[in-house]
Protein backbone atom coordinates (compact mmCIF):
# COMPACT_ATOMS: atom_id res chain seq x y z
CA UNK A 1 0.00 0.00 0.00
CA UNK A 2 1.15 3.43 -0.32
CA UNK A 3 2.24 5.56 1.98
CA UNK A 4 -0.44 8.42 3.52
CA UNK A 5 0.64 11.70 3.37
CA UNK A 6 -0.66 14.82 5.52
CA UNK A 7 -1.16 16.58 2.32
CA UNK A 8 -1.79 15.71 -1.33
CA UNK A 9 0.50 17.14 -3.92
CA UNK A 10 2.18 16.06 -7.33
CA UNK A 11 5.10 15.24 -5.50
CA UNK A 12 3.22 13.06 -3.13
CA UNK A 13 1.69 10.37 -6.06
CA UNK A 14 3.04 10.94 -9.51
CA UNK A 15 -0.66 10.61 -11.27
CA UNK A 16 -2.49 13.42 -9.31
CA UNK A 17 -2.89 16.44 -11.15
CA UNK A 18 -1.32 19.55 -10.11
CA UNK A 19 -4.11 21.75 -8.82
CA UNK A 20 -6.61 18.86 -7.77
CA UNK A 21 -6.89 15.00 -7.13
CA UNK A 22 -10.01 13.59 -8.10
CA UNK A 23 -11.53 11.41 -5.54
CA UNK A 24 -11.61 8.90 -8.16
CA UNK A 25 -7.78 8.67 -8.00
CA UNK A 26 -7.71 9.13 -3.85
CA UNK A 27 -10.17 6.23 -4.17
CA UNK A 28 -8.20 3.63 -6.54
CA UNK A 29 -4.99 4.75 -4.32
CA UNK A 30 -5.61 4.44 -0.63
CA UNK A 31 -9.28 2.65 -0.31
CA UNK A 32 -9.08 -0.81 0.16
CA UNK A 33 -12.46 -1.32 -1.45
CA UNK A 34 -12.22 -2.40 -5.14
CA UNK A 35 -11.62 0.09 -7.64
CA UNK A 36 -15.25 0.60 -9.13
CA UNK A 37 -16.86 -0.77 -6.67
CA UNK A 38 -15.33 1.36 -4.24
CA UNK A 39 -15.75 4.61 -6.19
CA UNK A 40 -19.48 3.72 -7.10
CA UNK A 41 -20.09 3.16 -3.01
CA UNK A 42 -18.35 6.53 -2.11
CA UNK A 43 -20.44 8.37 -4.49
CA UNK A 44 -23.79 6.63 -3.45
CA UNK A 45 -22.41 7.26 0.07
CA UNK A 46 -21.66 10.69 0.55
CA UNK A 47 -21.47 12.01 -3.30
CA UNK A 48 -17.94 12.39 -2.81
CA UNK A 49 -18.37 15.32 -0.51
CA UNK A 50 -16.16 14.87 3.16
CA UNK A 51 -18.89 17.22 4.60
CA UNK A 52 -21.54 15.17 4.40
CA UNK A 53 -23.04 14.20 7.66
CA UNK A 54 -26.37 12.07 7.47
CA UNK A 55 -28.53 10.82 10.25
CA UNK A 56 -29.54 7.11 9.75
CA UNK A 57 -31.80 4.83 12.32
CA UNK A 58 -30.63 6.82 15.64
CA UNK A 59 -27.16 6.96 14.44
CA UNK A 60 -25.06 9.80 12.64
CA UNK A 61 -22.75 9.31 9.83
CA UNK A 62 -19.71 10.91 8.82
CA UNK A 63 -17.65 12.51 5.72
CA UNK A 64 -17.00 10.81 3.04
CA UNK A 65 -17.36 7.28 3.98
CA UNK A 66 -19.88 7.94 6.07
CA UNK A 67 -18.76 6.37 9.01
CA UNK A 68 -21.09 5.94 12.44
CA UNK A 69 -21.03 7.01 15.62
CA UNK A 70 -22.19 4.32 17.11
CA UNK A 71 -19.20 2.19 16.49
CA UNK A 72 -16.26 3.78 14.55
CA UNK A 73 -15.93 7.26 16.15
CA UNK A 74 -17.36 9.19 19.14
CA UNK A 75 -19.31 12.42 19.57
CA UNK A 76 -21.57 13.94 21.81
CA UNK A 77 -24.65 12.17 20.30
CA UNK A 78 -24.57 8.61 21.25
CA UNK A 79 -22.96 7.67 24.71
CA UNK A 80 -20.88 5.49 24.63
CA UNK A 81 -19.77 4.87 21.14
CA UNK A 82 -17.94 1.78 20.76
CA UNK A 83 -15.27 4.39 19.14
CA UNK A 84 -13.25 1.65 17.09
CA UNK A 85 -11.57 4.17 15.36
CA UNK A 86 -10.44 6.12 18.63
CA UNK A 87 -11.21 9.18 17.23
CA UNK A 88 -13.88 12.44 17.36
CA UNK A 89 -16.62 11.80 14.43
CA UNK A 90 -15.86 15.58 13.36
CA UNK A 91 -12.38 14.91 11.66
CA UNK A 92 -14.23 12.85 9.12
CA UNK A 93 -15.91 16.32 8.00
CA UNK A 94 -12.67 17.88 7.01
CA UNK A 95 -10.55 17.67 3.74
CA UNK A 96 -7.57 15.49 5.43
CA UNK A 97 -8.68 11.85 4.53
CA UNK A 98 -6.01 10.12 6.52
CA UNK A 99 -7.99 9.70 9.40
CA UNK A 100 -10.82 8.88 7.14
CA UNK A 101 -9.17 6.30 5.29
CA UNK A 102 -7.51 4.21 8.20
CA UNK A 103 -10.84 3.82 9.92
CA UNK A 104 -12.50 3.06 6.53
CA UNK A 105 -10.14 0.19 6.15
CA UNK A 106 -10.81 -0.73 9.83
CA UNK A 107 -14.24 -1.05 9.24
CA UNK A 108 -13.43 -3.18 5.34
CA UNK A 109 -11.24 -5.47 7.59
CA UNK A 110 -14.02 -6.22 10.11
CA UNK A 111 -17.29 -5.49 7.92
CA UNK A 112 -16.65 -6.40 4.30
CA UNK A 113 -17.90 -4.13 1.57
CA UNK A 114 -21.45 -4.74 2.64
CA UNK A 115 -20.95 -2.41 5.40
CA UNK A 116 -22.01 0.14 3.19
CA UNK A 117 -25.22 -0.23 2.19
CA UNK A 118 -24.65 1.53 -1.16
CA UNK A 119 -22.81 -1.18 -2.28
CA UNK A 120 -25.07 -4.49 -2.77
CA UNK A 121 -27.76 -2.72 -4.80
CA UNK A 122 -25.97 0.14 -6.60
CA UNK A 123 -22.29 -0.93 -6.66
CA UNK A 124 -21.88 -4.83 -7.46
CA UNK A 125 -22.45 -5.49 -10.54
CA UNK A 126 -22.78 -3.20 -14.43
CA UNK A 127 -20.00 -0.71 -12.92
CA UNK A 128 -18.82 0.07 -16.56
CA UNK A 129 -19.82 3.36 -15.93
CA UNK A 130 -17.49 4.05 -12.96
CA UNK A 131 -14.34 2.87 -15.29
CA UNK A 132 -12.25 6.21 -16.03
CA UNK A 133 -11.34 6.65 -19.69
CA UNK A 134 -7.46 7.32 -20.89
CA UNK A 135 -7.04 10.39 -22.04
Amino acid sequence: PLPLPKTLNKNSYPFLNEEIATFEALALALLPLPGKEGICTIFHSSGYDTQTIVKNNGKTEYGLFQINNKMWCRDNQILPSRNICGISCNKFLDDDLTDDVMCAKKILDSEGIDYWLAHKPLCSEKLEQWLCEEL
